[in-house]
């Protein structure tokens, strides 16, 4: 059985389990120049998660829980932001800190996220909640944590020894300053997480495999080599960077 991890740039993850059920977690595909796959391109989606209220990370959420009538695993304020843009609250599933859904027999858990999730919601209301990241139980031997926009914080090691997550992906580098701009974003100095705290992080978490993500070509970024470097000198868990549309399977085959 294999569990098949698409990066989609940024930190848009198609995840395609066992059986066929994809998983897409922060959907940010249409205004991602990266992204080689559209909201109106995919062709299935059986769950949707969203780690916190950014634009970068949120994507079309909305628009692809609306197509497939799936449901979105999400805290309160994006499930209000969601709301705005017309999807039915019976699809989303809020979660606490720590806590767990299992919508469609699909289990997640969502764990502390070192950021903010704030925004104004098409209504004009001003929104706030606390960020996450999710573990997915993909498979009886893959549990996949994504950080969102995280910072790096000692709890971690807890995260690691309490879920074992195998898969770790990680946004530990610096958007290009480029795509920054054109989100209004000034004088940003640096992700929540660089690729060496990136790699620490996989260490405490006890990863198998930590893949960096959170730009939108891995090819010539100082955090993704940092991210290499302290890794292989560690020798820890095995690092990898995606290109867009490049699928990484585990168990493990040639990437």
């Amino acid at each position: 059985m294999s569990t098949h991890i698409k990066f989609l740039g940024i930190a848009a993850f198609e995840i395609t389990l066992d059986d066929g059920r994809v998983v897409i977690i922060d959907p940010c595909l249409d205004e991602n120049p990266a992204s080689p796959v559209k909201a109106a391109d995919l062709e299935r989606a059986d769950l949707v998660l969203v780690t916190h209220l950014a634009v970068d990370h949120m994507g079309e959420a909305a628009a692809i829980a609306q197509r497939f009538s799936c449901p979105v695993v999400c805290g309160a304020e994006v499930k209000y932001f969601l709301g705005c843009q017309g999807l039915d609250p019976k699809q989303v599933r809020t979660v606490p800190l720590h806590g767990q859904v299992n919508p469609l027999g699909i289990r997640v858990r969502a764990v502390p996220s070192v950021h903010h999730s704030v925004g104004i919601a098409p209504d004009g209301q001003w929104l706030s909640g606390p960020p996450m990241g999710f573990i997915l139980y993909a498979a009886d031997d893959c549990r996949i944590y994504h950080s969102g926009d995280s910072a790096i914080y000692s709890d971690l090691k807890l995260v690691g020894e309490l879920y074992q997550p195998t898969v770790g992906l990680l946004c530990a580098c610096e958007l290009e300053h480029e795509y920054l701009a054109s989100l209004g974003l000034q004088d940003h100095y640096g992700n929540e997480m660089s690729g060496d705290e990136g790699a620490l992080a996989a260490m405490w978490l006890g990863l198998e495999y930590a893949i960096c993500c959170h730009y939108l070509n891995p090819e010539g970024r100082p955090d993704v080599d940092k991210f290499f470097a302290v890794l292989n000198s560690l020798e820890g868990p095995k690092p990898l960077a995606l290109r867009p549309g490049q699928t990484f399977t585990y168990p493990p085959q040639e990437v």
